[in-house]
Order: C-alpha cells, then structure tokens, then sequence
C-alpha cells in the first residue's frame, strides 16, 4: 500500500494562490494515478482533479478549470496542487488519494471517492471573502 500526507493549506484571502504538496511513501508512486478531492463543512467529499501515472493526462471538476493545476513529481515521490484565484467557496478539507479502480481513469469512476483506497488525512483551505 502506499501511505500518503498532505501539507500547505491554510488561511488566504479571496484571489490569493496556494500550492497543496501531498507525500507518497510505501509501494512504488508512479504505480498509482493521483486524485485531489475536498470535502466543505457539512457536505460531501468531492472530486477536484486527477492525474495519471506519469502526468501526461489530467482530469478537473469543472468548479476549479481554469484556476487549479495538478501535477507530481515520481522522482520526489509528490502530488500538487496549485490553486489560484481562490475564492470563498474552495473552502475545504483537501485530501489527496491514490486510484486503485479497475477502471480506466477516464472513465467517471475516476470522480467517485470509492475508487481510491489509499488517502492522506487531509489539509484544511479557508479562503476568507
């Protein structure tokens, strides 16, 4: 398994930029595609973007296209997020996650939190208006 730990949130002002890094260690990095989803108060865990195993493909919900930008490094062993433009509502936990579904990542399963097994424990993003 791989284990997985995100860092960078915090507390920014609307229209700031923030950067998530999320640490892999265990099994082999580049074996797994990456997600990001978030999780606001009260709600549900969403989709954010996704990545494929060597970076060459990337997914976006359609909330953060254009202003988030997801990318990794396999010789570090890092997943990013880069988040501009931030605005009240990317307020959320963020978690990175490893896909571990037997479907192609481009299929819609790549959305669903139940295709990923393996998840960091979470980063918090307030964006204060």
């Amino acid at each position: 398994q791989v284990q997985l730990e995100e860092s960078g949130g915090g507390l920014v002002q609307a229209g700031d930029s923030l950067r998530l890094s999320c640490a892999a260690s265990g099994r082999t990095f580049s074996n797994y595609n990456m997600g990001w989803f978030r999780q606001p108060p009260g709600k549900e865990r969403d989709f954010v973007a996704a990545i494929s195993y060597f970076g060459r493909t990337v997914y976006y919900a359609d909330s953060v296209k254009g202003r988030f930008t997801i990318s990794r490094d396999n010789a570090d062993n890092t997943l990013y997020l880069q988040m501009n433009s931030l605005k009240s509502e990317d307020t959320a936990v963020y978690y990175c996650a490893a896909y571990t579904s037997s479907a192609p990542l481009y299929s819609y399963w790549r959305t669903k939190v139940g295709s990923y097994n393996y998840w960091g424990q979470g980063t918090q993003v307030t964006v204060s208006s």
